[in-house]
């Protein structure tokens, strides 16, 4: 039997215990958390619209008539108006044949790549990727093979030399630890090529980038019966679930055979009302990613000269490496003293030795906000 007490012990002394956090309040610039107020640099709400009055209004428009549970799956009696006419929304919004709401985006994640590929087949995917792609390209029994980080040059090898009758690349579209962006127009280049699917797991683009926030994808221009989109809706949409949207017959067949979708009880139908209040607000309210990028542009500029390693990125995601992880949490643990909440991430969620503080913009910050960010992190770099 597993001495899990010992491991628990090793995982502390290797500066690797998680702890959760009780928050007490609202998403938002602040967060009350166990009694205490936090300037909060955590959340992945970069619109702000979690805590958006339209929304709760929509969410308790949906109870009012579909009530709280859904009751059953999507296939037996638990999709609703809301949902359908959430699919539909969603699809046009980002320009693609047909879409497809997931409970979560590990579930979406999950339900494709299994549903698609199997024993025989060849999966790729960016040595960087979301655990919940790591574990999709697992599941599927596919061959699968790790590129190196965007390199895209040694991706055409490995296709160039898989006798694999299918293939399928999977991608984060902006990676949710180092913020960086996705090579998606060579990507799918290479998958057009070579006759593979390219899968863009837009987790954190979706709301963010491209016209009108439509995403990473629409961001490159990106048109493609090879191109498999799966955007996240708990994120910069503010609600839960994901999606995934792709061409007609792509989506019937997930329809057909993803599991996580088949086999699970539809998510709430008041959160699909929210979330179509939500793709409004996305798309006609420019100015909030006309503050995100600001703020971004802002952080940037008042972090030059920082000891510590910034990573190269242009959106909402922004690291600075620490390395040791003892040292991430530690600093992590120097900003809640005063007030400020930025996380620490160690691994296995990145690399051995990159342990980092990882800062997340919203449109709900200022720019006096980024300023006491930015005072604190030459604070603690000084020290």
């Amino acid at each position: 039997m597993l001495d899990l007490a010992a491991r628990l012990a090793q995982l502390d002394r290797a500066g690797l215990t998680r702890r959760r956090r009780r928050v007490e309040s609202a998403q938002g610039a602040f967060l009350i958390v166990d009694g205490k107020r936090y300037l909060s640099f955590c959340s992945n709400d970069y619109l702000g619209l979690a805590n958006h009055p339209a929304l709760i209004e929509a969410a308790h428009a949906g109870a009012r008539t579909f009530g709280v549970g859904a009751g059953a799956s999507h296939l037996i009696s638990g999709h609703t108006t809301a949902h359908e006419e959430l699919e539909i929304a969603l699809a046009r919004f980002v320009g693609m044949g047909r879409a497809l709401h997931f409970s979560t985006g590990y579930m979406a994640s999950l339900g494709v790549v299994a549903a698609l590929m199997g024993r025989g087949d060849a999966v790729f995917s960016d040595a960087l990727n979301h655990a919940s792609l790591i574990d999709a390209a697992r599941l599927s029994r596919a061959d699968v093979q790790v590129y190196p980080h965007c390199d895209v040059e040694s991706l055409e090898q490995q296709l160039a030399t898989s006798r694999a009758a299918n293939k399928l690349v999977l991608t984060d579209a902006v990676f949710s630890m180092d913020g960086d962006i996705a090579p998606l127009p060579r990507l799918l280049e290479l998958c057009e090529r070579y006759g593979a699917w390219l899968l863009a797991d837009d987790a954190h683009g979706f709301g963010v980038l491209g016209p009108q926030g439509r995403g990473t994808a629409a961001h490159f221009g990106l048109h493609s019966d090879r191109l498999i989109y799966v955007g996240t809706l708990g994120k910069a949409a503010g609600v839960s679930g994901a999606f995934v949207a792709g061409a007609t017959a792509l989506i019937e067949w997930l329809v057909q055979r993803a599991r996580t979708y088949i086999f699970t009880t539809a998510t709430p139908p008041m959160l699909a009302c929210a979330l179509l209040a939500s793709l409004g607000l996305i798309e006609n309210e420019e100015w909030r990613r006309e503050r995100l990028r600001d703020l971004v542009r802002h952080l940037r500029d008042r972090l030059t000269g920082l000891p510590q390693h910034l990573l190269a990125s242009t959106t909402a995601i922004q690291a600075v490496i620490v390395g040791d992880n003892t040292a991430a949490v530690n600093a992590s643990e120097r900003l809640r003293e005063i007030g400020i909440w930025v996380p620490a991430i160690r691994p296995p969620t990145v690399p051995e030795g990159t342990a980092r503080l990882r800062i997340s913009l919203s449109a709900t910050h200022t720019v006096e906000h980024v300023e006491q960010l930015a005072d604190a992190l030459h604070a603690l770099g000084r020290d």
